[in-house]
């Protein structure tokens, strides 16, 4: 068996009402909450305010793929009132952003210096993660990522970001409206798949381990999810299989879909757990001659009438097929056409997704500019 080392949060707490009982007395006095307007406006953020009283100051801009500008504001506010803890309260835009002022603030390295895998290196201020979605795992996982200029989505990969703390709490879910459940519910499902069958040298018994049991979580639940959204044992069974996705992408990274997806996001706006559904099953076709067996392994976990006894290659066949059919019966839009991305933007995005050799080079097979035009046709 090969080395790996595996990472994860410190803490985490998993119960519903887990946020109106935490004291989160490791932040400090003087609490920087990030959090977005939208979270404010429907009172989610109501209970922790009132708890922390005056430690708190309340950082709310952050917006969809939160901008380098956005972060800068955030440690301004941060800095000028002297905070001593981060809290992160919302979605993965949320949590990046959160990281990434706790790093800041905690330790003054320069932003430009800390790009990339390995290079931030701390101290940051005590942090801790509150997801209000169930789809990225940002509350277990080293990375943040940052929006640079108009399209650029760059990252920060360090053991460092990790929290503290991560309280996961089914009741923050709730309202959660199902188009969102249902694409950050995918977006979880492209965690798992991708740790599974990455090619990093870290890819590991305990990732693939997660990554399965994520998977038959998300498979089981992600439909009532979508449709009984005030169902607390499906959100709670979401929230805890985004989160062991999390874990296991952490020490076991992504790779293509994610590559070809954050152009879509970058350069069309479209949201993050959305652009890996769009893209998912043509980088699977593309992925199968060289991972079909593995593919074929995660299948019944979540498809469990899938009948695995037909052949490897038949069942990674169907897979695909039956993963196309669920984005399509939790109502996201199944081609890039249906975005409003038109087709000659597909050379343009080929050639962006290109820049993200991080993660490319984790997929399970090669992947050119031309295949990646190529696979952005097929989803087209």
């Amino acid at each position: 068996m090969q080395a790996f080392g595996f990472n994860t949060t410190a803490e985490i707490r998993f119960a519903a009402g887990a946020l109106a009982r935490a004291s989160l007395d490791e932040l400090g006095t003087k609490v920087l909450l990030v959090t977005d307007q939208g979270l404010r406006k429907l009172g989610i953020t109501a209970g922790v305010e009132k708890a922390l009283e005056n430690r708190v100051v309340v950082f709310d801009a952050i917006e969809a793929d939160p901008s380098l500008e956005t972060l800068m504001n955030a440690v301004e506010m941060g800095r000028t009132q002297g905070v001593t803890g981060v809290l992160g309260l919302g979605g993965g835009s949320s949590m990046d952003v959160a990281k990434m002022v706790a790093l800041l603030l905690g330790s003054g390295e320069d932003l430009n210096d800390a790009w990339g895998v390995g290079n931030a290196k701390g101290p940051r201020l005590p942090l801790v993660l509150v997801p209000t979605t169930a789809g990225t795992g940002s509350e277990v996982t080293p990375v943040s990522i940052i929006t640079v200029g108009a399209e650029e989505k760059r990252g920060v990969s360090s053991p460092i970001l990790l929290p503290d703390v991560a309280i996961l709490d089914p009741e923050l879910t709730v309202g959660l409206p199902p188009a969102i459940t249902a694409a950050t519910g995918i977006d979880a499902m492209v965690h798992a798949i991708e740790a599974y069958t990455s090619r990093n040298a870290n890819n590991n018994p305990m990732s693939k381990m997660l990554a399965v049991q994520a998977l038959d979580l998300l498979g089981a639940n992600i439909e009532r999810a979508v449709s009984h959204g005030d169902d607390l044992d499906a959100r709670g069974a979401m929230l805890l299989g985004s989160m062991l996705a999390g874990m296991a992408f952490a020490n076991s990274p992504v790779a293509a879909v994610h590559a070809l997806a954050y152009p879509i996001g970058g350069i069309f706006h479209i949201p993050h757990g959305l652009s890996n559904a769009l893209i998912l099953a043509q980088v699977m076709r593309f992925n199968a001659p060289d991972c079909g067996g593995e593919y074929a392994e995660l299948a019944p976990h979540i498809f469990p009438d899938i009948d695995t006894k037909q052949g490897a290659q038949a069942v990674c066949a169907e897979f695909i097929e039956q993963l196309s059919d669920l984005t399509v019966r939790v109502g996201l839009p199944p081609r890039l056409r249906d975005v409003g991305i038109p087709e000659d933007a597909c050379e343009r995005m080929a050639k962006d997704a290109m820049v993200q050799t991080r993660l490319l080079v984790n997929n399970p097979r090669e992947v050119s500019e031309v295949d990646a035009l190529n696979i952005y046709r097929s989803a087209w």
